[in-house]
């Protein structure tokens, strides 16, 4: 199931399971495509789950320097066409799948036919946000990527689940660990100077899920509220006993108002029964 896919200047591993209209799966940083393990076991019994390893992540190629959102944004466009993928999309992204996913949206409009943002912001970073990821892309260059696992993994999951799963923390904390260091590097200088997407939420026509963690501290529910008022179609959800990454921590929830969202957008599924 695992496909390795070239595209222009990279080439993209990537999990494409199950039939039917396809959802395009986009990882938060600094992780890779397992992330989306538990609702690829959900939904894929219904849809085509494509779920790729952006470059730089996971078991994809390295771009070294700087990879901007809109080129993550465009890798996405031509992964579709590499996958012979011509009907529309819904694009789930989690924090940093969010900033790619509101360019997927202004640079591929077409191919989208729904949003699913989990846990992430529109607002650009702030001046000192900015300066720090680039000195935490200089830091990782140097010093390798426990210096990323220190300042993002207490931060990125609740309290409880720490207690609750400490399996999964050692496993988030070896996905972080096997990250190529440049390749962690070029997208936090790409996040440092990701456009502000606040102005442009207003002309998302298509159908969007806004999920949060109720104890996110990265992006919190009233920000990502902000984020559903200002989306023209858009459905909030605060998910129970989560933080930053939601989908992992919380899956059933999640995979349930997702399922729900998807009903409600009219998707054709097809059935094992």
């Amino acid at each position: 199931m695992l496909k390795r896919i070239d595209i222009p200047g990279a080439t993209l591993s990537v999990n494409d399971i199950g039939q039917g209209s396809p959802i395009l799966f986009v990882h938060g940083f600094p992780l890779d495509r397992t992330m989306w393990r538990e609702q690829v076991a959900d939904l894929s019994r219904d849809f085509r789950c494509v779920v790729p390893d952006l470059r730089g992540f996971g078991q994809s190629t390295v771009t070294a320097g700087k990879v901007t959102m809109e080129r993550f944004a465009d890798d996405l466009g031509e992964l579709l066409d590499a996958l012979q993928i011509t009907e529309s999309v819904v694009l789930c992204g989690l924090s940093m799948g969010g900033y790619i996913a509101w360019q997927f949206a202004r640079r591929h409009a077409a191919r989208l036919r729904g949003l699913i943002l989990c846990d992430t912001r529109a607002a650009p970073d702030s001046s000192d946000a900015a300066a720090n990821r680039l000195r935490l892309a200089d830091d990782v260059v140097s010093l390798g990527p426990e210096v990323v696992v220190k300042a993002m993994l207490p931060k990125l999951v609740a309290p409880g689940f720490k207690v609750r799963e400490p399996l999964w923390i050692e496993e988030i904390r070896q996905v972080m660990l096997a990250t190529n260091s440049h390749g962690i590097a070029a997208a936090s200088r790409g996040m440092a100077e990701r456009a502000d997407a606040r102005p442009w939420l207003a002309t998302i026509e298509c159908p969007a899920l806004v999920l949060v963690g109720e104890q996110d501290v990265i992006s919190p529910p009233a920000e990502m509220s902000e984020i559903a008022s200002a989306l023209p179609r858009s459905t909030f959800r605060v998910i129970p006993d989560a933080g930053h990454l939601a989908p992992l921590e919380n899956p059933q929830p999640v995979n349930e108002a997702i399922r729900t969202f998807l009903a409600a957008t009219s998707f054709s599924t097809t059935t094992n029964e």
